[in-house]
């Protein structure tokens, strides 16, 4: 039956389609053992490339002797040097040698005078001092000590041969980063051979062992194609539709454009089943996000290029491998909001001469002020009003597919208050209504806003204990929306940084060029290049973060997307 199996799996591995339900945990000896011995490789590396060595029992063991001794050295510092076996002999004379430590203020220079005494350290707050006397009917008005159980030097010693014990262990494990790439085949063996067992853990044994029953799943459209090949394996097979309940894995579905971005969605988290794909939303808001922090039609038409070398392996870098498209169309999208922003190489093309006035009325320079404010900060907090909404309608469709539209009035009331009091204020100054027509509007929305916000967010609750959720809600909505909103002027502060930075470059290379240039030439384009370079380099790292914040975050939080679906993993060979 073992054979049957495993030979079952190695069709299904060769298939590459079917996700095969795996245990949760290693449920018996030879998975444990086999997952015990992939943990210890993937922790080995680890801790070998991060300089931690807290699980080498050794270096744990060094690390906390070091800590005794140096307490230890601490201790009998105070003391001085002394001969134990000459004090331990004082014993064979009836006497004994005590020791005493306290505060300076207790101290009585009287004792003196009283008993043999001889003050060893004292440090302005502590005394530290001994008594010689003998073995029985002693008395001191201060409690006794215990005896040091060597000198200082010895625990120096003690300490020093530690430390360097400790030292060699270190130097030890950084040496055995170059086994890094060993471990790692190792560990990428193991892993392989888990998956395929934990594949056959999941069959369920029947009919007195002699049946094997083993879950997947698999995309529905592959179906036709699944039922050739299982029956020509002579297998039974049962299919039926996924549900939400059995928390099947997630293959997402987009068009070319989108399907660029599906990394991004997977590096937050997949949607749960029924869940909608955030990825179309994000693939447009991503390329807009990015090409307004790079801000350049120049820097633009670089990465272009860029993109496409990288697809017709004319460059190969391994962190971009299979990223040439996204490139592409991120540059793309640069080229055209850099023409509107009016910049391209750190030059303003609104001001200069040469461009035409027709290409000029497009653009939306940083001198352009609306109601005194520049017009392309205006212009990214208006892309993160839209990007919010957006969010809102998400969350509020989702929760009514999910929940049923009256469990969901408290979203709803704060999708259309918030919404729909923007919509109205636009609609209104675009067919420019006079204020009170405006106002009075807004003030129907928030009415009806409130029933749902305030009286109805949970309609099987007290109401009173509505009214005070939906004041924390509205705490919670006004402070957190305003932080959000302001998040969104990043967008024109990274393109407007990135442009001044260019054409700081330019001012330098043109001062260097000078009006009668022959060999300044050189040193000219030297500037040029290496400065656009770095600002590149510097605008694509911003312009990639700080999209990805307004999206894992701003859009996220107030779209209710939780990613917390797992990832459609089929059981394949190299995988």
């Amino acid at each position: 039956m073992t054979d049957e199996v495993d030979g079952f799996l190695d069709a299904i591995q060769e298939i590459g389609l079917v996700d095969v339900t795996r245990s949760s945990k290693a449920f018996d000896e030879k998975s444990s053992s086999m997952y015990a011995s992939a943990e210890s490789l993937r922790r080995q590396i680890e801790d070998i490339e991060a300089e931690k060595f807290t699980r080498d029992p050794e270096y744990v063991t060094l690390t906390a002797s070091k800590a005794e001794a140096q307490k230890a050295y601490e201790d009998r510092l105070p003391w001085g040097e002394f001969d134990k076996s000459a004090i331990d002999g004082l014993l064979e004379h009836g006497l004994k040698m005590r020791f005493y430590s306290v505060a300076a203020k207790q101290f009585n220079p009287e004792w003196k005078a009283l008993h043999a005494l001889t003050v060893m350290n004292e440090d302005g707050s502590k005394i530290n001092f001994v008594t010689v006397g003998p073995v029985e009917d002693y008395e001191f008005p201060v409690k006794e000590i215990q005896a040091p159980a060597g000198s200082a030097s010895e625990a120096k010693a003690e300490l020093d041969r530690i430390d360097t014990l400790l030292k060699e262990k270190e130097k030890a494990l950084l040496d055995e980063k170059n086994d890094i790439p060993a471990l790692r085949k190792e560990y990428a063996s193991v892993m392989d051979s888990l998956d395929k067992y934990l594949a056959d853990a999941g069959k369920e044994l029947a009919a007195e062992s002699r049946l094997s029953l083993i879950e997947g799943f698999a995309p529905a459209e592959r179906q036709t194609e699944l039922a050739e090949k299982f029956d020509s394996l002579g297998v039974l097979y049962i299919s039926d539709d996924a549900r939400e309940e059995d928390n099947p894995p997630i293959k997402l579905k987009n068009n070319r454009l989108s399907r660029l971005f599906q990394s991004i969605t997977g590096m937050y988290g997949m949607p749960i089943y029924g869940e909608f794909d955030p990825t179309p939303i994000l693939s447009i808001f991503f390329m807009l996000f990015f090409a307004m922090c790079m801000g350049d039609a120049g820097y633009g038409i670089i990465l272009f290029i860029f993109g496409i070398a990288l697809n017709k392996k004319w460059v190969s870098i391994e962190m971009f491998n299979g990223l040439g498209s996204l490139i592409s169309i991120l540059g793309c999208a640069t080229f055209f909001v850099g023409m509107i922003l009016g910049t391209a190489f750190g030059i303003n093309l609104y001001e200069a001469s040469w461009v035409p006035d027709g290409l000029k009325s497009i653009m939306v320079p940083d001198s352009v002020k609306i109601m005194g404010y520049s017009a392309q900060m205006v212009m990214a907090v208006a892309i993160g009003v839209l990007h919010i909404c957006l969010a809102m309608i998400v969350k509020t469709a989702l929760h009514t597919y999910r929940n049923g539209f009256k469990a969901s009035l408290g979203t709803w009331g704060w999708t259309l208050l918030i919404v729909g009091g923007i919509i109205a204020v636009g609609v209104g100054m675009l067919l420019k209504l006079d204020a009170t027509t405006i106002k009075w509007v807004v003030i129907g929305i928030a009415a009806v806003s409130a029933i749902g916000i305030f009286v109805l967010n949970n309609p099987n609750r007290n109401p009173l204990m509505n009214i005070g959720a939906g004041l924390w809600d509205t705490y919670q909505m006004a402070s957190g929306l305003i932080g959000d909103l302001l998040s969104y002027t990043r967008l024109y502060a990274l393109g407007l940084a990135g442009g001044l930075l260019g054409g700081a470059f330019n001012t330098l290379g043109t001062k260097v060029l000078g009006d009668s240039p022959t060999w300044q030439f050189i040193p000219f384009v030297v500037i040029l290049l290496l400065g656009h370079t770095l600002n590149i380099l510097m605008s694509s790292l911003g312009a990639f973060v700080h999209p990805l914040r307004l999206t894992f975050v701003e859009y996220f939080k107030n779209s209710g997307y939780t990613g917390e679906g797992r990832l459609y993993n089929p059981l394949k060979k190299n995988n």
